[in-house]
């Protein structure tokens, strides 16, 4: 049976009540009894994406009052209402349930993007910081010009603009949204690639030491120079630039600086000197003379003169030919005699005249004890006072010899008796001769040179200025 026969059927029944009951026809007397609506069947609702609001029932209208004698016309069917069964609140929850469950999975996924989003957010920034730190490391050990920093710093600000990515509405958009994600993290690693190209630094580098003024040359050693300057122009060995500064200063402090002389040096070959031509003692004197020449002789050479019986030889030494070359002449010599200085004396004498020198001349003596003819010898100095030579005699050996004797008789011969001026000195450089140091060799040498000189000049003998 429908619902409208089911309608009419109630609708008929009321109105034979109410004329039997004998109740009015009008609305001012009871309510009229709803009408029982049967239950609906239960349909299956499709469930919505989102929760639709719970629909009221209507109350049920209440009818018409009927004529009398009109026949009963069909009612107005009612308007279809969703029963308040107890089927309809569990689809209602489960629909509830559903969404809720939508929207906490899309909340949760929409959390998951923005985590997503703020680690790449991070992941982006750190290699953003490390690209910025290799920038700057890569500027401190090689400069980038300017060029190279502007297009460096191009893709951090690109990358820097680019906005983050927005959390989507739906799951479809917030999986497809973070997908271009990748190419920003790799734009920074370009940035810290770009800088590479950069030999200009060594350009610099290169170009720097151009403008810094070339090194000035060091000037040559100072006693070096002196001493050529004094000489005829060689260079003093390195062996006896100490023994030529020795020189210079004692000189210097006797007044002797400009003064110039000739230098000769006289050996004794007699028997006794064996040992000292052996160790190098006579070397060593050689040596000395020869510093000594550098300041005092134009040409720096010394005449050297042997002598023992007789005169053994004669030979030059300077500054090109002097280490060894005494010991080599003393072997080529042969026997060692006997002790005769006025040979000695005569053979300086002649070789000073024929030199046609005018200028003094300083004559070192070397011997080890007493002449063989000592009246020879005292004749023969005596005989060259009248020259402008100095005799200085170094004694060799013990100190205490009674040789040694006459040599200080020969310093202390009168004047003007036996010669016109003194022009002798002694001293003696004890056995071991090398021991004494060359300050102290220069000195005594210098100890009576100087008075001859002012002596040499009063009495005309030496016309040197």
């Amino acid at each position: 049976m429908g619902i409208r026969s089911l309608l009419r059927n109630a609708f008929g029944r009321s109105k034979a009540t109410r004329e039997e009951t004998g109740a009015a026809p009008s609305g001012a007397g009871t309510t009229p009894e709803s009408a029982t609506i049967p239950e609906a069947r239960e349909e299956s609702v499709p469930a919505p994406s989102a929760p639709a609001p719970e629909a009221e029932v209507p109350a049920a209208r209440t009818a018409p009052p009927a004529a009398t004698d009109a026949p009963a016309a069909d009612p107005a069917p009612a308007a279809p209402t969703l029963p308040a069964q107890g089927s309809r609140p569990d689809v209602a929850e489960r629909a509830a349930e559903t969404s809720a469950a939508r929207e906490e999975s899309a909340a949760r996924d929409e959390a998951e993007v923005r985590d997503e989003a703020a680690v790449e957010s991070v992941d982006e920034a750190e290699v953003r910081d490390e690209a910025v730190t290799d920038l700057v490391s890569q500027a401190f050990d090689n400069p980038t010009p300017p060029a190279a920093e502007a297009e460096a710093a191009e893709p951090e600000a690109a990358a820097e603009a680019e906005p983050e990515p927005k959390a989507a509405a739906t799951e479809t958009e917030a999986v497809a949204e973070p997908a271009p994600e990748p190419q920003a993290v790799a734009e920074p690693e370009s940035a810290v690639a770009e800088p590479e190209p950069e030999p200009e630094p060594q350009a610099v580098a290169e170009a720097s030491p151009e403008p810094q003024p070339a090194p000035e040359p060091a000037p040559a050693p100072e006693p070096v120079a002196t001493a050529a300057a004094d000489t005829a122009g060689t260079a003093t060995p390195p062996a006896l630039v100490s023994l030529v500064k020795s020189a210079a200063a004692t000189l210097d402090k006797h007044g002797l600086g400009t003064q110039r002389a000739a230098v000769y040096l006289v050996l004794d070959r007699s028997g006794s000197m064996r040992n000292y031509y052996k160790d190098g003692t006579v070397q060593n004197l050689a040596e000395q003379a020869l510093a000594l020449a550098t300041r005092f002789d134009d040409d720096a050479t010394v005449p050297v003169v042997f002598f023992s019986t007789d005169v053994d030889g004669t030979a030059d030494l300077d500054l090109t030919n002097y280490e060894g070359r005494i010991a080599e002449l003393h072997a080529g010599l042969g026997h060692m005699g006997r002790t005769n200085y006025h040979w000695a004396i005569n053979a300086v004498i002649e070789h000073y005249k024929k030199s046609g020198s005018t200028a003094p001349a300083f004559v070192i003596f070397q011997t080890d004890g007493a002449p063989t003819s000592k009246p020879a010898a005292e004749k023969a100095l005596c005989e060259a006072a009248g020259l402008p030579l100095f005799w200085q005699f170094v004694g060799f050996g013990d100190p205490d010899a009674k040789g040694f004797d006459f040599l200080r008789k020969l310093d202390d011969l009168s004047v003007p008796e036996k010669r016109v001026i003194d022009n002798a000195g002694f001293f003696h450089a004890g056995r071991d001769p090398r021991g004494l140091s060359h300050d102290a060799l220069y000195q005594q040498l210098m100890v009576e040179f100087p008075e001859w000189l002012t002596e040499a000049r009063g009495a005309g003998i030496l016309k040197d200025g």
